[in-house]
């Protein structure tokens, strides 16, 4: 495929953890870590979105470069087509979303996504999913679930448990298995995107859909309106993040081997 770009939306005012992006992870900022992910996935251009001048020093003096966008930005889909816009990116360019704190996330991940989205014209956006494989994670709504048609495109995405095994569940007994049947498609959403920038360009227009507000997912809002989205399936569970100040070990554990 041709090459791509990965924005990277960091904002400053984290609710949970204020000053996020520039925590150290093992000695250098998260969002210093998240750059060197992204250009170890061989991007094209690597671009720090953010809201906060102390984030854009940072990033500029370790010489690589951020774009300050608007602070009242309702989402990070919005604040990359800031980016694509101010920059004039050609439509049908590829832009992977990364996220600001996920300095572990895997290059392979980044690029597969983009060449899911360079592989399939009708759709206007791509992400990716791994299987979920116990009963615990599948009926936890803070793992968010996504089916699939048989082009690997999502039919939709739900904090609910499915495909919904119904007859496997009628032939348990009052306590669930650990683990579900292994030819249940279970696929947790993981949370990357790429997209042409033409879609981008017109999605801050697309009216937020019901669906969107009552799962609280953004994504429902490009399946509402017709739109196509192109799903990896990766084989491998998401690297950890960093939502809270306690992740932080969480993540540093992981990435000692891997530095």
């Amino acid at each position: 495929m041709n090459g791509f770009k990965v924005v990277i939306p960091a904002r400053m005012g984290s609710s949970r953890f204020y000053g996020k992006p520039l925590v150290p992870i093992l000695g250098r900022a998260m969002v210093l870590r998240v750059v060197d992910q992204a250009l170890s996935a061989n991007a094209d251009e690597v671009i720090v979105a953010t809201d906060h001048a102390d984030i854009a020093q940072v990033v500029n003096d370790a010489g690589f470069n951020a774009h300050m966008t608007d602070e009242h930005h309702p989402s990070g889909t919005d604040r990359i087509a800031q980016v694509a816009i101010e920059r004039a990116w050609a439509d049908d360019a590829i832009v992977v979303n990364v996220q600001g704190d996920e300095p572990a996330i895997a290059p392979d991940l980044i690029r597969a996504v983009a060449q899911a989205l360079h592989d399939d014209a009708d759709c206007v956006m791509a992400t990716a999913a791994h299987p979920l494989h116990t009963t615990v994670d599948f009926f936890n709504p803070n793992m968010v679930k996504v089916v699939l048609d048989n082009q690997k495109r999502a039919l939709y995405f739900s904090r609910a448990p499915m495909p919904y095994p119904r007859d496997w569940l009628r032939a348990q007994a009052d306590e669930l298995p650990e683990q579900l049947p292994d030819d249940l498609p279970a696929l947790r959403h993981m949370g990357i995107y790429a997209y042409r920038v033409g879609f981008l360009k017109r999605y801050g227009a697309l009216p937020v859909s019901v669906l969107e507000q009552i799962e609280s997912l953004e994504q429902l809002r490009v399946l509402a309106h017709g739109e196509k989205i192109s799903v990896y399936i990766s084989h491998q569970a998401a690297a950890p993040g960093v939502d809270t100040p306690e992740d932080v070990a969480v993540v540093e554990t992981y990435l000692k081997p891997h530095l």
